[in-house]
């Protein structure tokens, strides 16, 4: 298996495709998906030996207080292999993201051991999730 940074044309299809099998992303068409991947500072992908998409994460960050993690997934037949894991840890551990403060992310509750074992924490204090949806 291979770490990426840069995902081409096939592996996004192959990222579309993991997200269709998922209800937090199934609702995005492949614009979105090629969208979301370009507007991203850094993608981290594994892959196997012939380049098809095992995992994946994002990151949104300003490189100095924030880093945002989205999407870590693991296509079904890899999962509980570690890959998330290893996601986990090439963010953690990304050169770009050494002098980030905060590395941040949202999960269900029923993931909250999974990012507590790699030393993320839901106490914030008194912070709360706020949205504001578009009309787009």
């Amino acid at each position: 298996m291979d770490v990426i940074y840069q995902l081409n044309e096939r592996q996004i299809s192959e990222l579309h495709q993991l997200y269709q099998r998922e209800w937090w992303t199934k609702d995005r068409s492949l614009a979105a998906t090629k969208n979301c991947v370009a507007g991203s500072q850094i993608n981290i992908g594994i892959v196997d030996n012939n380049g098809t998409l095992l995992a994946y994460a994002r990151v949104l960050t300003d490189y100095t207080f924030k880093a945002l993690i989205f999407d870590v997934i693991v296509s079904p037949e890899q999962r509980g292999s570690g890959l998330g894991s290893r996601l986990i840890t090439l963010i953690k551990h990304h050169p770009a993201l050494s002098r980030v403060i905060h590395l941040e992310l949202y999960c269900l509750p029923e993931m909250f051991g999974f990012y507590a074992r790699h030393g993320f924490s839901d106490d914030v204090g008194n912070i709360k999730l706020m949205r504001y949806l578009t009309e787009s």
